[in-house]
């Protein structure tokens, strides 16, 4: 058999192998954006720990024509439900925020006792 013979099969099996190997890069690509939305979803549903994200079956989990994951909020409330210790307890208020750091006020003279004034003169005294 001369190189010429066998090139159509090397050809045929180098496409099949490159065609198994884009199966596999699609499987894997398509398993990554369902973890993604899953985690959004996640998150948004008020999920604690993320790990909680491994308890579901993922085989089922299946995403829409725009990418998105179909059913996804559904999905979580479901398992909101099934699994409630995995997100935090329901929270009606709005956070509130710390009041804003204001630098220590000096304690005016006439604030003071005599002993404090002449403790803080005598201080002042000792650093010139």
């Amino acid at each position: 058999m001369t190189e010429t013979e066998s090139e159509p099969e090397d050809h045929a099996a180098r496409a099949a192998e490159l065609q198994r190997q884009l199966d596999a890069l699609q499987a894997s690509t398509t398993q990554r954006l369902i973890r993604a939305e899953l985690k959004a979803h996640a998150v948004r549903a008020g999920m604690v720990d993320l790990d909680g994200l491994k308890l579901i079956d993922t085989a089922t989990v299946t995403l829409d024509e725009d990418g998105e994951l179909a059913g996804g909020a559904a999905l979580m409330e479901a398992f909101r439900h099934a699994k409630p210790w995995l997100f935090a307890a329901a929270n009606s208020s709005t956070p509130a925020s710390p009041p804003p750091s204001q630098p220590p006020k000096a304690k005016k003279a006439t604030e003071m006792t005599v002993a404090e004034w002449k403790a803080a003169r005598a201080e002042l005294l000792r650093h010139r």
